[in-house]
């Protein structure tokens, strides 16, 4: 879902180098709108249609993809204070900080939900574990991961490579057979999803398996700072690429293979090889991104793509309330596939106008809603992306 930046909106194109970044949220933006737009408001056969089916197989990136991001800009943000001169404390605690911000948004759009949703809102919902959370704890868990690291690029990518496998490895059985029912459930649902029911819920946002992806991009993040990589770019984001198409070849070997290593799989969920297909995805989707704002039309002009993706926790926390909240503006389970099709529409236009006039206002009202998911031109640094 979003970046932390400044306290100005970009009113100029993203810097070509960067342009990627911002694609990418936007991406993750439209595919965010469309998973909940059909989710919300497809009713009846259209439910159980292939289309369906697809638009909600879609809906597996978004959160991989916001997350993924802020590990990249969270590579970026620390290679940036370092060029300044911050020593590793203070680097820990701005990026820290600024996770707990992000963390503390996370129970602030909570609130709005919960006293839109009244009379019938339950008191738990502000305590449920939403993506915003999980993004603000991510950047937590990065900055201290980084400081405890202690070294340089290279060794930091390959523990936040160790750190993401484990994180997928545990997953099974942080949900299953390792759960810990001791906890309170408003803790344990951190771990695993549980809010207030008897077993995880798939469909919240616990750190096993989701930090893992903010871990996978701080690593892909620090490979690309790598000095070899700065100097063949082209040829790094090629070998992104072609270790997307391992990592997925690999992981696909692995599901197929014949001696189960947990006594409960559950492929979709909380299965360490769709982790791992997740991440091969996810990087195939960033050397797409980058060739098509290099040599295609990605960053050519106007970009609704970048446009939404330097907004997005706007866009996010402003498209909820009117696809599942009470201004929803179609009737929920109640529409099919073709007038589900023309709210979708609707939704990206007003979610896009919404955007550029975030862009135009800029340096008024409350700036914090518009910049926590965008990216500092360069010569002021890359943000923070949650």
């Amino acid at each position: 879902m979003p970046t932390k930046g400044g306290r100005g909106q970009l009113t100029a194109p993203a810097k070509p180098r960067l342009a990627y970044i911002d694609w990418m949220r936007g991406l993750a933006c439209v595919l965010m709108f469309q998973t909940h737009c059909y989710d919300s408001w497809l009713g009846g056969a259209a439910r159980k249609s292939t289309f369906f089916m697809w638009s909600q197989l879609g809906g597996t990136l978004p959160a991989p993809l916001f997350l993924f991001l802020a590990g990249i800009s969270f590579a970026l943000v620390t290679d940036k204070l370092r060029q300044r001169g911050a020593d590793p404390n203070q680097i820990a605690r701005t990026t820290i900080l600024r996770g707990a911000e992000i963390f503390a948004m996370g129970f602030l759009f909570r609130l709005q939900e919960y006293l839109l949703g009244l009379p019938w809102s339950p008191w738990t919902d502000l305590l449920r574990v939403d993506i915003l959370n999980t993004i603000g704890f991510s950047i937590m868990l990065m900055g201290v991961m980084c400081r405890l690291a202690g070294g340089g690029r290279a060794r930091s990518a390959a523990v936040a490579v160790g750190v993401a496998l484990a994180i997928a490895l545990a997953t099974p059985l942080m949900w299953t057979t390792w759960r810990l029912r001791w906890l309170p459930w408003p803790l344990e649902s951190y771990v695993n999803g549980v809010h207030t029911f008897t077993q995880p819920q798939s469909w919240l946002f616990p750190i096993f398996p989701w930090t893992g992806f903010a871990f996978a991009g701080l690593a892909t993040g620090f490979l690309l700072l790598a000095d070899w990589a700065r100097r063949r770019e082209v040829q790094a984001f090629a070998l992104v690429g072609g270790a997307g198409v391992a990592i997925i070849a690999i992981a696909r070997w692995f599901d197929h293979y014949p001696r189960p290593l947990y006594a409960v799989y559950d492929f979709w969920h909380t299965s360490p090889n769709f982790f791992l297909i997740r991440v091969g995805v996810l990087l195939l989707i960033l050397f797409g991104v980058y060739a098509w704002c290099r040599w295609g039309a990605g960053a050519w002009g106007f970009s609704p793509m970048i446009q939404l993706g330097q907004t997005s926790l706007l866009v996010y926390w402003v498209h909820i309330e009117f696809v599942y909240g009470r201004f929803s503006i179609l009737r929920k389970r109640a529409m099919g596939i073709g007038g589900a099709s023309l709210g979708l529409a609707v939704i990206v236009i007003a979610m896009l106008l919404l955007s550029l006039a975030r862009t135009r206002l800029k340096g008024r009202g409350s700036d914090i809603l518009g910049n926590i998911f965008r990216t500092r031109p360069a010569r002021k640094g890359a943000a923070i992306a949650s």
